[in-house]
């Protein structure tokens, strides 16, 4: 493959998932600058391992394969809890009344979070793809390297994990 074919055509890629992965990235690290920087970390390796790629039919997947693993790398090496850090961080913007320049977040959807952040790693992760990215199960199990079975059975778990913490803030998962 010539070199500005595949300059462009990872730029088309860009163009069509680069929101989504930064979205993606910004819900598991909570930090728009750290999700930024692994968005444009993902979209490198996306253009270096662009030859491996074999199926031209699960690029979406082979992509935010690379976002999770690069977000995950990033995470072990930070070694702290994104959803603790990410509330320490709203609580103190809403004690200094800078709320406004914050991102806006409805309680509800804090609330979520919250409780997104107290269960542990693979059933964020689960959740997140499955629920919040709207992923297929085949599209999780690619990105996780999970199989099918586990994805359904960790989703459950989670999504039954998830209801538990929600009721204990009073909140009603449907």
């Amino acid at each position: 493959m010539q070199r500005d074919e595949k300059k462009n055509e990872v730029l088309s890629l860009y163009d069509l998932y680069s929101r989504r992965v930064l979205k993606f990235i910004f819900t598991l690290t909570k930090d728009y600058h750290t999700a930024e920087d692994l968005t444009h970390e993902t979209f490198i390796k996306v253009y270096n391992s662009y030859g491996q790629l074999k199926n031209k039919d699960k690029v979406e997947s082979w992509i935010f394969r690379i976002a999770h693993n690069i977000t995950m790398d990033y995470m072990r090496r930070k070694k702290f809890n994104i959803f603790e850090h990410y509330s320490h961080q709203y609580r103190e913007k809403e004690a200094n009344n800078t709320l406004e320049s914050a991102i806006m977040i409805n309680e509800s959807f804090q609330e979520l979070y919250e409780a997104l952040g107290k269960l542990k790693p693979s059933y964020r992760e689960v959740v997140i793809l499955r629920k919040i990215e709207g992923m297929s199960t085949k599209e999780t199990c690619e990105i996780l390297g999970w199989s099918e079975s586990k994805v359904k059975s960790t989703l459950l778990r989670a999504l039954k994990a998830l209801q538990q913490e929600l009721s204990k803030g009073e909140w009603v998962y449907e």
